[in-house]
């Protein structure tokens, strides 16, 4: 109880500190810029994006780690540049399908932790458009079509890289990889700082820079200030987080969790003590795999992803959902229909998940609510309905009525909340009361 109380102040800290004119900074070193603020604040809103996990290592069908799971040589690996040729890359409908989704934003990886640059870079020759036969910017592509068609475009970049010989730290993974690795810091840094100017140069405005692999060696000074400080200056607006696994650091703008809502930890990545006061965001795959892998197709139901999608919501956090493209070019089928799904479901209960907080009680047997205003959405998850439930609350609730037909429900202010009589309601994805709290 103690714990659940600490979290639902966290929560409604956020909530405040989410409110324009706010201070945002964790200290007093970065300001963030008004544009940055605004930026936070839409990201915070948009609740729903798609991650996407694509590169030559869609092509084995393994996952996007295969090069080191599979014990392969970097060199051998890099053959496979020469395959890559997916001819069904639509950039257009792509950002047409994650938009009727419901998706606010995309998120997809520029550079994995294979080294290979899924755009076109003239620091590294190991790249879509000089390495292989397709010679595409796909990211120009769909960087455009994002512009075009009113969603935000974010891009995963890899501290990490299994091939380049002047990475460095070396660190618990990618040492079976045969690169000679002589390792030269500053030569790497420059090179990472090179390929950021021009993703932010090259592709117009950016909504976040991702970036991930700093857990693989945590203790090492990645001078993550300066870099973050290059971005901004770069794009004021543009959002930085990191998957670092552990709480936010100077010049971050949002905190992401690993396979888990915040606050929560059966992954093993986070600590759940550890929750700041930015914007949150958890990422999540769609089926097992963050890359394409031929032989998963263990995908979440319709009703599992909405729920994962409410249960975020309901922390204040967004959700990012993972979809591992196949390397001829196009969303898994499966995928694709989730998504129409999602679409039809955010159609009619969007309201009740776009643009809110976090709720008085963020998670419980039964589901989660969520905030807008003087309206407090009751999320009943449960496959089997509860007779009652149990809301703590300041004011006292004026109307109780069910978000999609309207009808009454009946509920009873009582000292400290208020019950809400439920046990005739019958069980569904999501079943919502609309509560109005004085």
């Amino acid at each position: 109880m103690e714990k659940h109380f600490k979290r639902t102040f966290m929560a409604l800290c956020l909530a405040a500190l989410l409110m324009p004119g706010m201070a945002h900074a964790q200290k007093a070193g970065y300001v963030p810029a008004p544009e940055n603020l605004k930026a936070r604040k839409e990201f915070s809103d948009n609740k729903f994006g798609i991650f996407l996990h694509w590169g030559i290592y869609s092509l084995f069908g393994q996952g996007e780690w295969y090069l080191n799971s599979g014990g392969l040589n970097c060199h051998e690996y890099a053959k496979a540049a020469s395959a890559f040729y997916p001819s069904r890359f639509n950039a257009s409908e792509w950002v047409k399908a994650i938009k009727e989704a419901g998706a606010r934003y995309i998120c997809i990886t520029t550079r994995h932790h294979d080294g290979f640059s899924m755009f076109d870079t003239k620091y590294s020759d190991y790249n879509i458009v000089d390495a292989t036969p397709f010679g595409r910017d796909v990211i120009k592509e769909l960087a455009d079509e994002c512009h075009k068609q009113g969603i935000k475009l974010h891009l995963y970049y890899s501290h990490l890289d299994w091939t380049r010989e002047d990475y460095y730290p070396l660190g618990n993974t990618g040492h079976r990889t045969g690169r000679k690795n002589h390792g030269n810091w500053e030569s790497y840094y420059e090179f990472m700082n090179n390929q950021l100017t021009e993703l932010l140069t090259n592709y117009g405005e950016i909504g976040a820079i991702w970036f991930d692999g700093v857990w693989d060696k945590p203790d090492f000074d990645w001078r993550l200030g300066e870099q973050y400080a290059m971005i901004h200056r770069l794009q004021p607006a543009c959002l930085i987080g990191n998957n670092h696994h552990r709480a936010p650091v100077e010049g971050e703008d949002f905190q992401m969790f690993e396979r888990d809502l915040p606050g929560e930890n059966t992954a093993g990545l986070s600590d759940e003590s550890e929750i700041g006061s930015l914007p949150l965001e958890t990422c999540q795959t769609m089926n097992g795999m963050w890359g394409y892998k031929v032989s998963d197709q263990n995908y979440k139901s319709d009703t599992t992803l909405v729920r994962l999608l409410v249960r975020a919501a309901g922390k204040g956090a967004n959700l990012l959902m993972n979809i591992g493209p196949q390397p001829d070019g196009q969303l898994p089928a499966v995928a694709l229909e989730r998504l129409k799904s999602m679409g039809k479901w955010l159609s009619e209960y969007g309201e009740t998940v776009y643009a809110t907080t976090a709720g008085d009680v963020m998670t419980a047997e039964w589901g989660t609510t969520t905030r807008s205003g003087n309206k407090l959405y009751v999320h009943i998850l449960a496959d089997d309905m509860p007779k009652m439930i149990l809301l703590p609350l300041k004011g006292k609730v004026k109307s109780a009525v069910l978000f999609d037909t309207g009808k009454k429900i009946s509920h009873e202010n009582v000292s400290g909340g208020v019950v809400l009589h439920t046990a005739d309601l019958t069980p569904a994805i999501d079943r919502i009361i609309t509560l109005t709290v004085k």
